[in-house]
């Protein structure tokens, strides 16, 4: 008995290794991510200077292109790497505005839940006692009114960082399906700007001779960025409307 002791002992201590292998498999692609400077390689510039070739490859590769985007997409937000916005854009830019969306859209979804399975398989769901920060309590308080319908707006209207609002839910125990389906479609209608803009960006190099100083009142830029105006103020006009209402109260 006295024998086993121990090996129960590094039983359970390799158990908890374990644990976190997923999360440090995904922190670790972050790392690289920073020291190899890997955002470069959607840069516009980049974009611009291989439009041509990426362009000509997609259309001859276009269902091996949508399987590698919506791959490389995962990879990217489930190592939150801070790039999804020119991924995004990326993908209005090759692959044209409603199918670039869709593809962005199932690969962030995809993406997202594998942080959130990581950081829950690692932390588990957190007690009220434990890491709680004003951030994490307002939230918490926002899931225990109503799950779905908070992890709806917290998509639509980013007051928090993406990354952010994948990993926390984990740490508060929230369903997985609640998880998956209000970020699938919480973060439709800012993935379409994003990928309209980027689709406006590719015609506007396609036909680089006829662009003048207009161009950006022409609706194919106009929209996006009219959107991607309301996207940027609402979290601001949000968080002053709740303050207001905090010192009404």
């Amino acid at each position: 008995m006295l024998g086993k002791k121990p090996n129960s002992q590094l039983l359970l201590k390799k158990q908890r290794i374990k644990k976190f292998v997923p999360f440090s498999i995904l922190l670790s692609g972050l790392i690289v991510f920073w020291f190899l400077n890997v955002n470069k390689f959607i840069s516009y510039e980049w974009l611009t200077e291989n439009q041509i070739e990426l362009t000509n490859w997609i259309a001859d590769n276009d269902f091996l292109a949508s399987v590698v985007y919506v791959l490389v997409y995962i990879v990217i937000v489930s190592c939150s790497m801070p790039v999804g916005t020119a991924m995004t854009i990326a993908g209005g830019f090759f692959f044209g505005p409603v199918l670039g969306a869709s593809l962005s859209v199932i690969g962030a979804t995809g993406g997202a839940a594998i942080a959130f399975l990581a950081a829950r398989f690692a932390f588990g769901p957190l007690s009220k006692k434990r890491f709680v920060t004003p951030i994490i309590s307002q939230m918490r308080d926002g899931f225990e009114r109503n799950a779905f319908g908070y992890m709806l707006f917290l998509r639509l209207i980013p007051i928090f960082p993406f990354f952010m609002v994948n990993l926390v839910p984990a740490f508060l125990g929230i369903k997985l399906m609640i998880f998956i389906v209000s970020t699938f479609l919480g973060i439709i209608p800012g993935t379409l700007i994003y990928s309209y803009l980027g689709g406006g960006l590719s015609s506007v190099l396609l036909r680089w001779e006829d662009v003048d100083q207009n161009i950006i009142f022409t609706p194919l830029f106009l929209f996006p960025l009219i959107g991607l105006g309301v996207l940027v103020l609402t979290p601001i006009i949000y968080k002053k409307w709740k303050r207001f209402r905090e010192r009404e109260s």
